[in-house]
């Protein structure tokens, strides 16, 4: 990040943490306690868990330290791709070598107001691909001949179909490492929550770029459309991103499996949870060994400036006798 980036980053994090904290946490307090009958609170019960399943691994994340209870497993629900049905297989293959494009929102996002649904369709109509659309509302007006919307698609098994040129994409983490597994490059229209994040992550790592949904014309979504299929670093990068995330020596549902059963057998993992969790938020923070080393340091020049103040006065003193004399 640029400086000015790192600074809007951290402006960032103390806004969100200061209105979860403040907005977010008093809810899933609420919820906990219901859930479990007493009363808790969210980090109290998050502070329990003997072991983290985290959904990403090394082709997604960054590099950066994480504690031994934290186990990155992302992809476990990856698989090989599985025949399509026939009449999508005869739609895929009349792409000839153009190939296809795969769009999906995700299952929370149905459908489009017409407007955008007018805005995207023209975009697709103008690319040689065929698309293969997951789309549940009124067909757009502009909906081009090489365009097919469905209700529901096998969207891993399309983005493992030798044909797929390339995914639009909101960013959902289940979505976003199916195209890694098959090594396919996005478009992502992120929407809310966490897409934004793993978009950029992939935009980092060269293997997508991005089209703001709110401000996105024809144009926008053409152009990255054109970016991503007729530039080979994208692909290049996303082939890349897949030979990472394949060349594992133990695959992430068996990781998964083995860390679960893991805590099974042994009725917990008290051995690999840090004690920062039993510490008071001052204490994680250093905060009273911070006070009290300054503290010593205020007491250590408070007497220091009155011993000097003190012989300053007796010369002084020591001085005017020593005139009047």
């Amino acid at each position: 990040m640029t400086f000015i980036e790192r600074v809007k980053n951290m402006l960032f994090f103390l806004y969100f943490d200061f209105s979860f904290q403040n907005f977010d946490v008093k809810d899933w307090d609420q919820f906990y306690s219901d859930v479990l009958g007493r009363p808790t609170t969210l980090c109290e019960t998050m502070g329990k868990a003997e072991m983290w399943l985290i959904r990403t691994y090394w082709d997604f994340e960054f590099p950066r330290p994480y504690l031994p209870n934290f186990e990155f497993v992302g992809g476990l629900h990856c698989k090989p791709a599985k025949p399509l049905p026939e009449e999508m297989e005869k739609f895929v293959q009349s792409s000839g070598e153009h190939g296809i494009v795969v769009f999906s929102l995700g299952s929370m996002v149905k459908n489009l107001t017409e407007e955008k649904g007018n805005l995207i369709a023209a975009a697709l109509a103008q690319i040689p691909q065929k698309v293969l659309w997951r789309y549940e509302g009124k067909k757009p007006d502009t909906l081009g001949p090489n365009t097919r919307t469905y209700d529901w698609i096998p969207q891993n098994d399309l983005l493992g179909h030798p044909k797929t040129k390339a995914f639009i994409t909101h960013g959902g983490a289940n979505g976003v490492y199916e195209a890694i597994y098959h090594g396919v490059p996005m478009i992502g229209v992120p929407l809310f929550a966490d897409q934004p994040h793993n978009i950029a992550h992939m935009k980092a790592k060269g293997a997508a770029v991005d089209v703001d949904f709110h401000k996105m014309t024809t144009a926008d979504m053409l152009n990255a459309l054109k970016t991503v299929i007729n530039n080979p670093s994208y692909k290049e990068n996303a082939m890349r991103l897949s030979r990472i995330h394949h060349d594992q020596p133990v695959k992430p549902l068996d990781r998964s499996v083995f860390w679960i059963e893991f805590v099974m057998r042994h009725k917990g993992a008290k051995h690999l949870r840090p004690a920062a969790h039993d510490l008071t938020w001052y204490q994680y923070h250093s905060l009273d060994v911070i006070g009290f080393l300054l503290a010593c340091v205020a007491t250590i020049v408070f007497i220091a400036i009155k011993c000097c103040l003190f012989c300053c006065g007796k010369l002084g003193r020591k001085g005017k006798k020593q005139k009047k004399a």
